[in-house]
């Protein structure tokens, strides 16, 4: 905790300065798995900041530093024989990203968005000041900041609830035979109280599967455990579809606990597909073997963004009622043909709030006693290439956002955002948050808009300008300058040498 204290008075400090010359600074991670271009300017660094401090047993706790990794927090409390409610899937994710941005995951139908399995929070204020904040301590900015990417102050602490982990998941494939299907039995599942995971993919209208897995630790005997992390291990989705294929009964198989958690890691879900296809490179078994080291999502993500092809990449998620969630698909099916799509159920957090918010569903608060259940939503995830025209890929982002509002939901902010001002603050409490910035002297940091729009004027002067993003037009130029970044961020040692395989007892 000593060395957290000076860290911190070092960052409050350097904040402060920043502060007294009214010049605005961007926070520096040393990671990040947005899909937003990064913004120059001031930094302020906290990538030192990366270390679980102590997990509490007795009251099921973590203390950890905001740039902590999910697979190292998941060892770490593995260890005590704990693990988070929420964890998000992607390993290199942090618990300061899941906390300031939007994290849903297939435990969030139970447990709600990341931040709502966070006790409290030490924040660094745009003055410099040190605070805290909980559910009854500056409770409206402990709300607020969830979600709000870091523009109402720098989270520098998090205090983390924890639940008793178990040995393995129950992992259940049930196939679906058309979209309908399959969100009315997502919905079922969620209402299944043994069930601790819950989520769906669509591979094709006409056949889907609904994932659902429930924490264990009896195992028979003569059942093998199923991996995903090992370079020869099948890709998760690919291995969910070829056993639901040409089935109509459930397939149930045994998976330890980590293994389930970052079961999407190689391959970053279906995206890294995409590579291949755009290397025009074999696709198999074989080739995924060879190539597994480039095939994580941490190497993912520093290539999709060096390479310049996330201006080209479809990278949206987005929440909405059950009502309306097949209408939406069947939209994004004429308008971008992408397949597969992540279906994730989740519990809503109350407005105001940066997170999607809908209507929620007639049918389950009807269900709830005094309505008093969390109204429910379903996140589609859209990920796969689009337009290659600029004005085109705009366009088509544009035009996804204004029939993702006549469906009535809501998108993640993590992504592309080309919202008009006066447009997105029409579906956020802009008085309500406006209010939190004054109160906690944060006005000269860049507003959410400000911060998760893309400037569509600035880009196209930029391409124009700019010789390293001309060259990096051309194929296969910028996805090679990809992979030699993504070799030099040091990530690529990271996906090679993650412990929570074997922590997790997985390793072969």
């Amino acid at each position: 905790m000593e060395r957290h204290r000076k860290a911190v008075s070092i960052i409050a400090s350097t904040v402060r300065q920043f502060f007294e010359r009214n010049e605005a600074f961007r926070i520096a991670h040393g990671s990040s798995n947005t899909t937003r271009p990064s913004k120059k300017g001031h930094t302020v660094d906290i990538s030192q900041l990366k270390n679980v401090l102590r997990v509490d047993t007795d009251n099921r706790t973590a203390l950890v530093e905001p740039n902590v990794p999910m697979d190292r927090l998941v060892e770490s409390t593995l260890k005590h024989g704990l693990v988070p409610p929420v964890v998000m899937e992607f390993p290199g994710i942090t618990a300061g990203g899941g906390y300031a941005g939007t994290a849903g995951e297939s435990s969030s139908f139970k447990y709600g968005f990341f931040d709502r399995t966070v006790n409290s929070v030490e924040m660094v204020l745009a003055n410099g000041d040190v605070i805290n904040a909980s559910r009854s301590q500056n409770a409206d900015l402990f709300t607020g900041a969830a979600g709000a990417v870091g523009t109402l102050g720098i989270t520098t602490l998090l205090e983390l609830q924890l639940i008793k982990a178990k040995k393995y998941v129950k992992a259940t494939y049930s196939p679906t035979g058309s979209v309908r299907e399959t969100v009315q039995s997502i919905f079922k599942e969620t209402l299944n109280p043994t069930n601790d995971y819950v989520d769906g993919i669509l591979f094709s209208k006409d056949h889907g599967a609904v994932i659902t897995g429930q924490m264990t630790d009896d195992k028979p005997e003569s059942l093998q455990v199923q991996t995903f992390s090992h370079p020869f291990d099948p890709w998760f989705y690919l291995h969910v579809q070829n056993k639901t294929q040409r089935q109509t009964e459930p397939v149930t198989e045994f998976i330890p606990l980590a293994e389930y958690l970052f079961r999407y890691d190689r391959g970053g879900f279906w995206v890294g597909a995409s590579a291949f296809s755009y290397f025009r490179f074999p696709f198999n078994r074989y080739t995924r073997w060879f190539l597994d080291d480039f095939l994580h999502t941490r190497m993912l993500y520093q290539a999709l963004h060096a390479s310049g092809e996330s201006s080209r990449y479809i990278v949206q998620d987005m929440a909405l009622p059950y009502s309306t969630a097949e209408g939406f698909i069947d939209y994004t099916s004429s308008a971008f043909g992408i397949w597969p799509l992540w279906l994730c159920p989740l519990q809503q957090t109350p407005p105001p709030t940066f997170h999607p918010h809908t209507g929620g569903e007639t049918a389950a608060a009807a269900a709830a006693p005094n309505g008093a259940a969390p109204r429910p939503m379903l996140n589609v995830g859209l990920w796969g290439f689009g337009p290659a025209e600029p004005d085109a890929f705009v366009a088509a982002n544009r035009a996804l956002e204004r029939r993702l509002r006549d469906f009535g939901g809501m998108k993640w902010l993590y992504a592309h955002t080309y919202y008009a001002e006066d447009e997105f603050w029409r579906q956020y409490d802009r008085g309500w948050y406006e209010g939190l910035r004054r109160k906690y002297h944060a006005t000269t940091l860049p507003s959410v808009h400000q911060k998760v729009r893309i400037d569509v004027e600035a880009d196209r002067r930029e391409r124009a300008e700019s010789w390293g993003r001309w060259a990096r037009s051309f194929w296969p130029v910028g996805g090679l300058w990809g992979i030699k970044k993504a070799i030099a961020s040091g990530d690529y040692l990271l996906a090679r040498n993650s412990t929570w395989k074997w922590k997790s007892g997985s390793g072969k």
